[in-house]
C-alpha cells in the first residue's frame, strides 16, 4: 500500500486535488456562461430553464449519495476519475444537446449526468484535503474551496471568450471537457490510497448485505454532530446562495444602482469570499475554528443588515465585502470538522453536505418567492436569522483532536517506520 512519505508524494497530491477542486469550478462556470445560448438555441422559457437546474440539482443530490458507497467499493484514487469524467461527458451531452440535436430532454440528460458527477467528486476532493489536513497538521480545505471559486472565475472568463469568438456551445463544452479528462489522469495518478478510504474500502470487504453496507450512511445521520455541523453548512449556504442570485438584482432594484454596478457589487462579494478562503487557513489554525466561524458569523451578519439599509453606495460595496467574507468558510470548515474521523470522513462529509447542498438548491427559489410578498431586501433579514443560528451552532464543528497533530512528519528523505497510510 502506498504511503506518503516524503515531500515530493504530499506536493504532489495537494497539486492533483488543487486541480480537481479547480476543475469542478471551472465546469460549473462554463454551463452558466452558456445558459443564454441553451436557452435561444432550444427556444425555451425561464421555467424550463429552471427545470433544467432542477435536472442537475437532483443529479448532484444522487451523486452526493452515492460517493461515500464509491469510495468504499473503489477508493477515492479510482472513483474521482469517474466521476470526473461523468461531468466532462455531461458538458459534452449539453452542447450535443443545444447544437447538434437541439434537443430538451438530450440537455437535460446531459445535466443530469452533469449533476452526478460533480455531486459525488465534491465529497470525495473534500475528503481528500481532509486527508491532507491530516497529514499536514495546517487547515487547507478553505485554500481548496478558495482554488473551487478560482475555477468559477476562469470559466466565467473563458465563456465570455468563447462568445466573443463565436463558438458553439458544443465547441466550448468539448474544449473545457477535454481540459477536465487530463485532471483526471492527474488525480490518477498523484492521489494515493488514504487512510480513511483504505479503512472503509477493507470494512467493506467483510460486509455482506446492503444493510451493512448503509452502515455507515445510518450512523451518520443519527449523529447529533452531524446536524449541529449542518446547521453551520445551512445557514452559510444560504447567505452564500441568496448572495449569487439575488445581491445584484437587489443593488438594481431596490438600491437604485445601474446594472453595471449591480455586476460590479457582486464581483466585491466573490473576490471578498475567495480571498479570506485563499487566505484564511493560517487564522483557523491560530484561533481554530469555532472562534473563526462565530467571527465570520458575525461578518455576515453585519453585511447583510448594512446592505440592507445601506444609505450609500458605498456603504453597499462595504457590506458585500462583509458579507462576502462572512460567508468565505462555512462550507469548507464544515466539510473539515465533518472528516474529523478519518474512519467516517466519506460517510459524515455526504450527510453534512447534503444539508449544504440542499440550501443551494433549495434556497434561491424560496427567497424568489418569499420575495414576491414582502421586497428583496426584507426577504434578506431570513439570511440573517440563518446567519445568526450558524455562529450559536459553531461549537459543533470544534476540532476533535488537536490542530497540530502527530501526522505533520513527513520526512524529505526516507520512509517513517510508523508513517500513517495514505
Amino acid at each position: 500500500m502506498e504511503k506518503v512519505t516524503t515531500k515530493g508524494q504530499l506536493l504532489r497530491w495537494k497539486f492533483a486535488i488543487f486541480a480537481i477542486f479547480f476543475a469542478s469550478g471551472l465546469s460549473v462556470a462554463t454551463w452558466a456562461a452558456r445558459v443564454p445560448a441553451i436557452k435561444i438555441a432550444l427556444g425555451i422559457d425561464n421555467l424550463q430553464v429552471g427545470l433544467l437546474l432542477l435536472g442537475a440539482g437532483i443529479g448532484s443530490l444522487v451523486g452526493l449519495s452515492s460517493a461515500a458507497f464509491l469510495i468504499a467499493k473503489l477508493g477515492a484514487r479510482r472513483a474521482m476519475p469517474i466521476s470526473i469524467v461523468t461531468f466532462a461527458l455531461g458538458l459534452i451531452v449539453i452542447g450535443v444537446g443545444t447544437d447538434m440535436a437541439h434537443s430538451y430532454p438530450v440537455v437535460l440528460a446531459g445535466l443530469f449526468l452533469f449533476g452526478i458527477g460533480n455531486g459525488s467528486v465534491d465529497i470525495m476532493m473534500n475528503v481528500e484535503g481532509a486527508g491532507i489536513e491530516n497529514h499536514t497538521g495546517k487547515t487547507l480545505l478553505p485554500m481548496f474551496h478558495g482554488l473551487f471559486s478560482l475555477g468559477t472565475v476562469a470559466g466565467a472568463s473563458f465563456g465570455a471568450l468563447a462568445i466573443r469568438l463565436d463558438y458553439t456551445v458544443a465547441a466550448h463544452a468539448t474544449i473545457t471537457a477535454g481540459l477536465i479528462a487530463l485532471v483526471a489522469i492527474v488525480a490518477f495518478t498523484n492521489v494515493p490510497r488514504s487512510a480513511a478510504e483504505f479503512a472503509e474500502t477493507s470494512t467493506s470487504r467483510t460486509r455482506s448485505t446492503w444493510r451493512e453496507r448503509l452502515a455507515p450512511m445510518i450512523d451518520a445521520w443519527k449523529d447529533p454532530r452531524t446536524y449541529g455541523i449542518g446547521l453551520v453548512m445551512l445557514g452559510m449556504s444560504f447567505a452564500e446562495g441568496g448572495a449569487n442570485d439575488w445581491l445584484a438584482l437587489a443593488m438594481v432594484e431596490d438600491h437604485g444602482t445601474t446594472e453595471a454596478l449591480g455586476a460590479l457589487g457582486l464581483a466585491t462579494f466573490s473576490v471578498s469570499m475567495t480571498v479570506v478562503r485563499l487566505f484564511g487557513g493560517p487564522l483557523v489554525d491560530r484561533f481554530g475554528r469555532v472562534a473563526i466561524l462565530r467571527a465570520l458569523a458575525v461578518s455576515a451578519t453585519a453585511g447583510m443588515i448594512l446592505f440592507i439599509w445601506a444609505p450609500s453606495i458605498e456603504l453597499i460595496f462595504v457590506a458585500a465585502v462583509l458579507w462576502g467574507a462572512g460567508v468565505s468558510l462555512g462550507f469548507p470548515l464544515g466539510m473539515s470538522a465533518a472528516a474529523d474521523d478519518p474512519t467516517r470522513a466519506a460517510a459524515r462529509v455526504s450527510a453534512v453536505a447534503t444539508i449544504g447542498y440542499v440550501a443551494f438548491l433549495c434556497g434561491p427559489p424560496l427567497l424568489g418567492l418569499i420575495s414576491e410578498n414582502i421586497g428583496l431586501l426584507n426577504t434578506l433579514y431570513i439570511l440573517v436569522a440563518l446567519a445568526i443560528i450558524s455562529g450559536f451552532a459553531s461549537a459543533s464543528a470544534r476540532e476533535s483532536k488537536p490542530v497540530t497533530s502527530s501526522h505533520t512528519a513527513v520526512s524529505e528523505t526516507k520512509p517513517a517506520a510508523d508513517e500513517p497510510t495514505a
